[in-house]
């Protein structure tokens, strides 16, 4: 699990076919404090496993799936990743949870300054905007960000300037893709309400009267 808080960014300084995937060479902007071979690293959002890790140099396993939902496979040697190590149980949840599970790609509509700040509109993916809410949270390259506003078919954020500094987002401009990691709350909440035993009845005694009962729906 992660927070959503990018500890900084990696370059990626090599990338090879490996089994119908790949495998990323990337280099940390900050020190990666006792290392361990296999533990879990957030590299645009995607939660990957590192292996021969030599000082601030890693490598990892980008399978087919991953190529598929995320933007990994645009990147070429040279272009940046926001990196964040795997959530220790001692550490401040400063985000939201994310799984580095990503869902799909999302295309920025249109970079707007404001200020000192950027707001970005950016496409809802197809089947995903029920999991977007004003207010809620959404994981965007890697990055826990607060939704703005939302209608069925775009999404939009505010990033601050200390995001945009350390950040991928920095040159992020119109037509770019970026991955996203819904709520996954909202994710089991769908699950539950739509369990049902084998006669086909409804078996969870969670349904929309339940949450509207309980102030989850309005």
């Amino acid at each position: 699990m992660f927070t959503g808080l990018v500890q900084g960014q990696g370059t990626l300084i090599s990338k090879r076919p490996s089994g119908g995937g790949m495998i990323f060479g990337l280099e940390a902007d900050f020190d990666l404090t006792n290392p361990q071979e296999g533990e879990s690293i957030a590299c645009n959002g995607i939660c990957l496993t590192a292996k021969s890790i030599s000082g601030r140099r890693f490598e990892v396993d980008v399978s087919p799936e991953s190529l598929s939902r995320s933007n990994l496979g645009n990147l070429g040697v040279g272009m940046k990743m926001n990196l964040e190590r795997a959530l220790r149980l001692s550490d401040r949840l400063g985000g939201h949870l994310v799984s580095g599970h990503v869902d799909a790609t999302a295309k920025v509509l249109e970079r707007k300054p404001e200020g000192d700040f950027v707001r970005f509109v950016f496409a809802v993916p197809k089947g995903f905007g029920r999991y977007i809410i004003e207010k809620g949270s959404i994981t965007i390259n890697g990055i826990s960000l607060t939704v703005n506003h939302c209608d069925d078919v775009t999404f939009s954020v505010a990033i601050i300037p200390h995001t945009l500094k350390i950040t991928t987002l920095g040159p992020l401009k119109q037509g770019d893709l970026v991955n996203i990691e819904v709520d996954l709350i909202g994710k089991y909440v769908e699950k539950l309400l739509q369990v049902k035993d084998e006669g086909g009845a409804q078996e969870t005694k969670i349904n929309p009267a339940f949450l509207a009962e309980y102030g989850f729906l309005k």
